[in-house]
């Protein structure tokens, strides 16, 4: 079965054929397929994201994103128990552009499928150790700040690393940037630390704690705003990966603002989104990469049952079945 469940819904056999007096043409794929629904919305926004782009210095990311998943090749595998027809991505140009909201979410899923896959044979290592979620802010920043500000908290969280106080056995760190009502940027980290089994009877932080030592490590003249919340014993660990790696920057977020989009673009240019630290750098430093793969690795050894394409219609906002 394949590492990579990032696509594909049941699908009845009579769906697949629309009838006589249907035109192909009239077929979406959001019809056929629940799960591939998010397509047309990701999609569309890639639209707006190269409509800001063109005419910019970045107008060759324009022409990319202009040219990316236009066309998507499903193929149809059979699902014996129950008799129907299983539709899984198997081809798909991708542009690769940071910010195309189409790659974006693709890469998410990479990271997650992954994460996924690394994280049992962590806690089968580690069999005793324990998870926490901790998020890290700073106050915002003017967006023409925002890579300085990143610069600062990357060296404040190594410094933070450093301390004795510091538990964590392992770590993954993503950043996250929102806009903030004022336009301007709010930049935090999302962390997952994996502490040793005494954290809880020896060396526990308080949120308080993990305030003050964010606040000496940053070098900050405030109170930040810092959250921390173990995963209870008996969770896996994996109900925190979808919040650590997700998009770096929020979908409506990209599509809200030309010019704020634009000044982000220079912002992020060669920042890293994810991090990964101590012995999880064993497993998971493949995190730190762009991946190799955004469509998702296919390991099943099932049958090919023919294939389904879907073209982009922009105007119609909908990617549509096609001969």
């Amino acid at each position: 079965m394949s590492v990579f469940p990032l696509d594909g819904d049941n699908i009845n056999i009579s769906s697949i054929v629309p009838p006589p007096s249907q035109n192909k043409q009239d077929v979406n794929l959001s019809d056929l397929s629940e799960k591939d629904k998010p397509w047309d919305k990701h999609r569309a926004n890639s639209d707006r994201v190269a409509g800001y782009y063109h005419g910019t210095k970045y107008n060759g990311y324009a022409n990319r994103i202009d040219d990316c998943s236009k066309l998507l090749d499903f193929k149809l595998s059979p699902c014996y128990e129950d008799g129907v027809l299983k539709l899984k991505l198997t081809a798909a140009k991708f542009c690769r552009v940071r910010h195309c909201p189409v790659c974006q979410w693709r890469r998410s899923l990479m990271w997650k499928a992954k994460a996924y896959q690394f994280l049992p044979k962590v806690v089968q290592d580690y069999p005793r150790y324990r998870w926490l979620f901790l998020t890290l802010t700073v106050k915002n920043c003017p967006i023409y700040d925002l890579r300085s500000t990143l610069n600062s908290m990357n060296k404040a969280f190594t410094r933070l690393t450093q301390l004795k106080t510091w538990p964590a056995a392992g770590w993954i760190k993503s950043a996250e940037v929102t806009k903030g009502r004022d336009g301007n940027a709010h930049p935090h980290f999302h962390c997952l630390l994996m502490v040793p089994p005494g954290y809880f009877s020896q060396d526990y932080l308080s949120q308080g704690a993990w305030v003050d030592l964010w606040e000496k490590s940053a070098r900050l003249d405030y109170k930040p705003i810092c959250h921390v919340r173990a995963i209870a014993k008996h969770h896996d660990p994996k109900v925190l990966i979808p919040e650590i790696l997700k998009y770096q920057v929020k979908e409506s977020d990209l599509v809200s603002d030309r010019a704020w989009f634009l000044e982000l673009t220079k912002q992020l240019h060669k920042t890293r989104a994810v991090a990964v630290g101590g012995v999880l750098r064993d497993y998971m430093k493949e995190l730190e990469q762009e991946p190799d793969d955004l469509i998702g690795e296919d390991n099943e050894s099932s049958p090919d049952e023919g294939h389904l394409y879907f073209s982009w219609r922009k105007e119609k906002k909908k990617y549509k079945l096609v001969d």
